[in-house]
C-alpha cells in the first residue's frame, strides 16, 4: 500500500454538512488525535476510508442540527462521541455523527477536553471487561500501563476490585502509581517474568513488545484464563494446552459504556488526561511528529 505522508493533510473550506435521518450535526469544540489517525493517514492501518477523508474520530462540541427520527438531543446540547472511523471525523468546524454514537458530555471538565475521553477509555473498558471478563478479586497484569489507555485501565480495574500489576518506565511510574496500581514493575530494569510472584487472571498488553516476549508472558496467566491485546498489527499468543485463550481488541462504538465513563469522570473516579491542545492548522505538523515517533499523552485539536 502506498504511504501517504503528513503533507497530504490540507486545511480547506468545504460545504457545511447536513444531517440525515438518525444523525446529528455537531459544531466542533475539539477533536482528539490518535495513533490510529496517523496509521489511517499513512495508509498502513486497514480502515476503508474514502478519500478525501477528514480525521479525528473522537469529538466534543454542541449539537447544531438534528436529523429526522432522533430523540434525546436538543440543539445546543453539549455532546461527546466516538465517530465511525471510516467516515469523516471531527478535525473540522462541523461534523455529522450517528446519533447513537453520541452522548451528553461530562460537565466537570471543559467541553474541549472531553474529546480526549471516548476511544481510549472505551478501549480500556472493553479490553478489561467485555473481552477480558475481569472480576473483583482477580489479578490483572497490564503491560505498557504508562500510556493513556493504561492509566484508564488501571483506574477501571481498581474500581472493579481487581489487584493491578502494571509495567512502566521510570518516567511514567509516578503516573501509574497515581492511577492506582498495586504493584509496579520497572520493565527497563526488571524482567517481568521474574517480578510477578503468582499467576494472573488477565494479561492485558498495550505495548508494542516483541512477539517472543509476549509469548513468554503467557506463562504468567492462570490455566483457563485470558490474554487481551490492543496491538492490532500482531496476533495475541494463547496456550491452548492450558485453556488460555487470546483476544485482540479493536475499539467499538458503545454509547451505553461511554455514558458510564462520562459519569465516572463527573464523579471524580476517572481522571481525564489532556497533554496538549493545538489549533487545527497545526494538525499536519502533529502528524509529521507522529510519523517520526510515538506521541505521548493525549492531544486535542481545536478548530
Amino acid at each position: 500500500m502506498r504511504c501517504r505522508p503528513p503533507e497530504v493533510l490540507r486545511l480547506e473550506d468545504i460545504p457545511q454538512p447536513t444531517p440525515a435521518a438518525g444523525q446529528v450535526r455537531i459544531r466542533v469544540v475539539a477533536s482528539a488525535f490518535s495513533a490510529a489517525d496517523n496509521g489511517m493517514r499513512a495508509g498502513f492501518l486497514p480502515i476503508p476510508v474514502v478519500l478525501p477523508h477528514i480525521p479525528g474520530y473522537d469529538v466534543s462540541g454542541t449539537i447544531d442540527a438534528i436529523g429526522d427520527g432522533v430523540d434525546g438531543f436538543a440543539v445546543g446540547d453539549a455532546a461527546v462521541g466516538f465517530l465511525p472511523m471510516a467516515e469523516d471525523g471531527g478535525a473540522a468546524e462541523y461534523v455529522i455523527a450517528p446519533a447513537d454514537a453520541v452522548v451528553a458530555a461530562p460537565t466537570s471538565v471543559p467541553l474541549a477536553d472531553a474529546a480526549a475521553l471516548p476511544s481510549v477509555a472505551l478501549t480500556a473498558r472493553q479490553a478489561l471487561f467485555d473481552d477480558g471478563g475481569l472480576e473483583a478479586g482477580q489479578r490483572v497484569l497490564i503491560v505498557g500501563a504508562g500510556g493513556v489507555v493504561g492509566k484508564y485501565a488501571i483506574a477501571l480495574a481498581k474500581r472493579a476490585g481487581a489487584h493491578v500489576i502494571a509495567t512502566a518506565s521510570p518516567r511514567s511510574a509516578g503516573d501509574v502509581r497515581a492511577a492506582g496500581a498495586d504493584e509496579i514493575i520497572h520493565h527497563t530494569t526488571t524482567p517481568v517474568l521474574d517480578a510477578v510472584s503468582e499467576p494472573v487472571d488477565l494479561l492485558l498488553n498495550l505495548a508494542p513488545i516483541e512477539p517472543e516476549e509476549f509469548t513468554a508472558l503467557v506463562a504468567l496467566v492462570r490455566d483457563g484464563e485470558v490474554v487481551v491485546s490492543t496491538t492490532a498489527w500482531m496476533p495475541a499468543p494463547d496456550d491452548a494446552d492450558r485453556g488460555v485463550r487470546s483476544v485482540v481488541v479493536f475499539v467499538r462504538s458503545d454509547a451505553e459504556r461511554l455514558r458510564e465513563l462520562v459519569a465516572l469522570v463527573d464523579s471524580g473516579e476517572l481522571h481525564l488526561e489532556v497533554t496538549r491542545r493545538i489549533p487545527l492548522a497545526e494538525l499536519p505538523a502533529l502528524h509529521a511528529e507522529a510519523a517520526a515517533g510515538p506521541i505521548s499523552g493525549k492531544v486535542i485539536v481545536i478548530p
